[in-house]
């Protein structure tokens, strides 16, 4: 998980992803900085993403983006 705050505070560094909720209902995150996290995912941990994991609900918190990366560590 604090590998995955490390990569959000780089993409968005204004931000308290540790404790914010609701990213993309609020506005905090927009679509260009949500690709950049999903290319961050996938490179950060080695893994792919499937179609279905790119749902706004799985951007809505670290844990959320921090249980979706999960589904696909092995």
């Amino acid at each position: 998980m604090e590998e995955l705050l490390t990569l959000l505070s780089q993409i968005k560094e204004d931000v308290d992803f540790k404790n914010s909720v609701n990213l993309v209902e609020d506005g905090v995150l927009d679509s260009l900085e949500i690709v950049a996290i999903i290319d961050g995912i996938e490179k950060t941990f080695k893994i792919s993403l499937d179609p279905d994991d790119i749902d706004p609900s799985n951007f809505q918190s670290a844990t959320a983006m921090w249980n979706m990366a999960k589904k696909h560590l092995a």
